[in-house]
């Protein structure tokens, strides 16, 4: 199932499900909308909640997903929003041998850590984001004004529910200053976490009996005023780790009573040249979920 989170006018915050190029409303209240997934993630198969309630709605007025997803964020017209409520956003570090290599390249003086963690049993996890600092589809994500090396991490976003099991997917961008971190480990925070430093969509593909982990193709796109500037592509096939084994070190010694999502890595790193640009428009396109497309703003 697909479940899409969107704004329409006449009715604010809504949640509904993609059947085709149609979405079927089901939460029209904007109270309820602010912590429906929240409440759905509450149930023992939250997939089958869904379900029944899409079935109870099929009769309700639909409307067109391309609406939604072409618009760009504003409180005049529809569009749709991250694919959150209440939920945390946590995400994993080195989990491709790419990243791994850029890490090491960008901080020679930690670079040995950066190689000790991606042969380590424990995982790099860190806390990427509350809801606040989220953005959706067509929105604006942020290069921060004390950093000169900034690039999108394009990666899966997996939902687990307050038991740690997995529900879902959803697209992520995990924007990086690289030159931040660089210069020192210890200021992973503030090369990661900020306002408008995580973007996520455009909806959750969600699975009634997921595995331990699933693969996806991941394209990134980098235009510069109609221009393509980077291009590049992974699959989480490649990754060191399972979903599954990054919930299970995510969920110890720690409690998310509205569910999370965890960024699960990038393995698509632009060259050391490269650097984003306000205007700059970062394409994330996964065949299996959809595409996730933000315009870069410095401020």
């Amino acid at each position: 199932m697909k479940l899409v989170h969107y704004y329409v006018p006449s009715l604010g915050g809504a949640w509904g499900v993609l059947e085709g190029d149609r979405v079927t409303p089901f939460v029209t209240d904007h109270g309820a909308s602010q912590a429906f997934l929240a409440s759905l993630l509450q149930w023992p198969d939250p997939v089958a909640a869904l379900a029944r309630a899409a079935a109870a709605s099929r009769t309700g007025e639909t409307l067109p997903f391309a609406h939604l997803a072409e618009s760009e964020p504003g409180p005049g017209r529809p569009h749709l929003l991250p694919p959150i409520d209440r939920q945390e956003v946590w995400a994993a570090g080195v989990t491709y041998l790419r990243s791994k290599v850029a890490r090491m390249a960008e901080s020679e003086g930690a670079a040995r850590f950066y190689d000790l963690v991606y042969d380590a049993g424990r995982p790099e996890i860190f806390r990427k984001a509350t809801p606040h600092r989220v953005v959706g589809p067509n929105g604006t994500v942020r290069i921060r004004t004390d950093s000169a090396w900034n690039v999108p991490e394009p990666e899966i976003g997996v939902l687990f529910s307050p038991a740690m099991r997995i529900i879902g997917y959803t697209i992520g961008n995990d924007m990086s200053s690289r030159d931040i971190e660089g210069e020192n480990p210890l200021y992973l925070p503030q090369a990661k976490v900020y306002s408008q430093s995580c973007a996520l969509g455009p909806l959750l593909l969600l699975e009634a009996e997921p595995g331990e982990h699933r693969e996806f193709e991941i394209r990134l796109r980098i235009e510069r005023q109609g221009r393509e500037v980077f291009a590049g592509q992974t699959s989480t096939a490649n990754m060191k780790r399972r979903f599954a084994d990054l919930g299970d070190w995510l969920g110890r010694a720690n409690a998310f009573p509205h569910g999370v999502i965890l960024l699960t890595g990038t393995g698509v790193v632009p060259p050391d040249d490269f650097t984003l640009e306000p205007g700059d428009v970062v394409t994330i396109d996964v065949p299996k979920i959809g595409q996730l497309r933000n315009t870069v703003i410095r401020s």
